[in-house]
């Protein structure tokens, strides 16, 4: 026969957090039954109240906190637990950092089933307003402006006044933006009626050049107010490069459109890493975190174990970051990239660096890779930094059938970095060393670098 949980929904529980799943929340066992309670820390001693109920595990709400665990520090937003952006304010720094180490290595072991030496995560010295870049929805509720971010598992915006893990003039866009669109009563979108104007409200702020570009993302190729909203935003904002409408009319959560128009100034920022610089516009795919980049490009580079002949694949390039980072160090990059306007903006950041030994593509990485390597290219060190859901696993052998010497994995998602990982050794391929990177304080995302060498 099978055994009843030992607890009902509705029934108040008092439970010991013994550590954190991979979403951040604390993870106790209540009479051996498994228990998640968000925002709860490890060796916190909690009162919690059941929410739902599975065949092995059980959700509950934290009531509160009976003895708190030194881990435990007071969140610096007041919209911490209601806001969906940050699961970790509560855990102090140091142990954040050990979470998404312990994160890493738990995916490798339990998932690939490799024994890879997983090194303490790179934190930072500042872990707030680091983010160069907020894209918020827009709403009304009770006839009032909001815009901020969703609550966790919801559609419902929390009005943000200040975030501080943003860059305080993304905070000083958003600000301004509300008080325009109150003030001149421009028609905010209903995603519910697929009607109204205003969706979202990006802004992105560069930490070498301070400059600000911002875009107001809308249902309809008219904004009402343009000129009055562009004046706020030039009073308001210093450094203000660029205002851009983009318009989405699709009834989809896609956050952006495929057209721009430029409003007023330029439809792009330029930021520096290292003595790089790069043109980023609306649709630019950038680390969010720029400090942390420095440091991200570093322990690739490091990785790569470049001595200036070789030629390396930089698969997902983006807008060629770190293509052309290496390209110093390499004889010739080859950058691949499914995005066009990305592979557009990589050549002219190519062009602004005066960088000649790098060539970029455009498709789909596993089909680009293997034309290139039909056509004769071949890679000594592949450099692949995908998007979540990791790689597909035709690029994976089209990888190993190239046989590079070194592949280093640059990955922001655990689970399907270990997925691959698992495939690639395998194939020939050895994991050597896996660096934590913390791009994302206060969250539950980590950022890995991975070296792999042929065997």
């Amino acid at each position: 026969m099978k055994q009843k949980p030992p607890l009902r929904i509705g029934e108040e529980i008092s439970i010991k957090i013994e550590g954190l799943n991979h979403g951040g929340e604390g993870v106790g066992r209540y009479k051996g039954f498994t228990v998640f309670v968000p925002y709860a820390v490890p060796l916190d001693l909690v009162t919690a109240r059941v929410i739902s109920l599975q065949k092995n595990y059980a959700r509950a709400l934290l009531q509160s906190v009976s003895q708190p665990s030194y881990k435990r520090v007071s969140p610096l937003c007041q919209h911490f637990e209601k806001c969906g952006g940050c699961q970790l304010q509560h855990l102090n720094y140091a142990e954040q950092l050990k979470f998404k180490r312990d994160i890493v290595r738990n995916a490798l072991q339990r998932i690939a089933h490799l024994d890879v030496p997983v090194l303490p995560t790179i934190g930072m010295e500042e872990p707030w307003h680091y983010r160069n870049k907020s894209q918020v929805p827009v709403g009304l509720v009770n006839n009032e402006v909001r815009i901020g971010f969703y609550e966790k598992r919801s559609h419902t915006i929390v009005d943000l006044k200040c975030c501080p893990i943003q860059h305080p003039r993304n905070d000083k866009v958003v600000n301004t933006v509300r008080e325009a669109l109150r003030k001149n009563k421009i028609p905010l979108y209903d995603e519910k009626k697929h009607t109204g104007i205003v969706r979202h409200i990006i802004a992105r702020t560069s930490f070498s050049n301070a400059e600000t570009l911002v875009v107001i993302v809308t249902n309809s190729r008219s904004l009402p107010y343009a000129e009055q909203l562009i004046q706020s935003l030039q009073e308001n904002i210093p450094g203000l490069c660029g205002v851009v409408q983009n318009i989405n009319t699709r009834r989809v959560n896609t956050i952006m459109g495929q057209e721009n128009i430029t409003l007023w100034g330029r439809s792009y920022l330029i930021e520096s890493i290292a003595d790089l610089k790069f043109h980023i516009s609306p649709h630019s795919f950038f680390q969010v975190n720029p400090i942390q980049t420095g440091a991200l490009y570093q322990k690739a580079k490091e990785y790569a174990g470049l001595t200036g002949s070789e030629t390396v694949f930089d698969i997902y390039c983006g807008i060629g970051t770190i293509a052309l980072y290496l390209a110093r160090f390499s004889k010739k990059v080859i950058g691949v990239e499914s995005v066009e306007a990305a592979v557009k903006d990589a050549r002219q950041n190519a062009e602004l660096n005066n960088t000649k030994n790098v060539e970029f593509f455009t498709g789909l990485a596993e089909e680009v890779v293997a034309k290139l390597i039909e056509s004769g290219y071949q890679a000594d060190v592949v450099i692949v930094d995908p998007p979540r859901k990791g790689c597909d696993q035709k690029l994976l052998s089209a990888m190993s059938e190239m046989q590079p010497d070194r592949i280093v994995y640059i990955s922001c998602n655990p689970a399907t970095l270990a997925r691959d990982l698992k495939y690639l050794s395998e194939h020939g391929y050895e994991s050597m060393e896996a660096q934590p990177i913390d791009m994302f304080p206060q969250t539950s995302h980590v950022e890995t670098v991975v070296l792999m060498s042929r065997l």
